[in-house]
């Protein structure tokens, strides 16, 4: 895995924050809390192994948080949290977990246990959409999907297209 400084993310993060403004969408930060608040972020978002929940919120009150989660005890504890994070619902190479990857059933099982907004991520492609709005997933986030598409635009489309149907 390959290690950026926090410069680089808070100079993205900058860069990044007048496109969120003009498309209307929130600017969250991956793990760091600091180059949240700095960049003028909406939120951040904390694995099991970065910050506490209760802990960013004492110094960021004003963000929003979100968490990972792999199970529905992961789930349960999520106090603070503004919503969780439900994955990896398929293998990835993203990002490394211990607990492989959940299946779609884990959607079914600890969504309607929580009472917070959840997204799900881990090895989507387009063609499992279909199958994870099914099991009640609305807020899907996808990586190498977009970022390995030879045309990220036309990837962006057909993705958006698959929600509105």
């Amino acid at each position: 895995m390959v290690s950026i400084g926090k410069k680089f993310l808070y100079d993205l993060a900058v860069a990044c924050r007048p496109v969120a403004n003009r498309y209307g969408i929130l600017l969250m930060i991956d793990d760091h809390v600091d180059v949240a608040l700095a960049a003028g972020a909406d939120g951040v978002h904390l694995g099991q192994e970065d910050l506490p929940i209760e802990a960013a919120r004492a110094i960021a009150s004003e963000l929003w948080l979100g968490n990972s989660t792999h199970n529905l005890e992961e789930a349960a504890r999520r106090a603070g949290a503004d919503y969780i994070n439900i994955g990896p619902i398929y293998p990835t190479r993203t990002k490394s977990v211990s607990c492989g990857a959940l299946g779609v059933e884990a959607i079914r099982r600890i969504a309607p246990q929580v009472n917070l907004p959840f997204s799900v991520m881990g090895g989507i492609k387009a063609a499992q959409i279909p199958e994870l709005l099914a099991a009640g997933a609305r807020h899907i986030a996808m990586v190498t999907e977009v970022t390995q598409a030879p045309d990220v635009a036309a990837k962006v489309r057909e993705l958006r297209a698959l929600f509105r149907n």
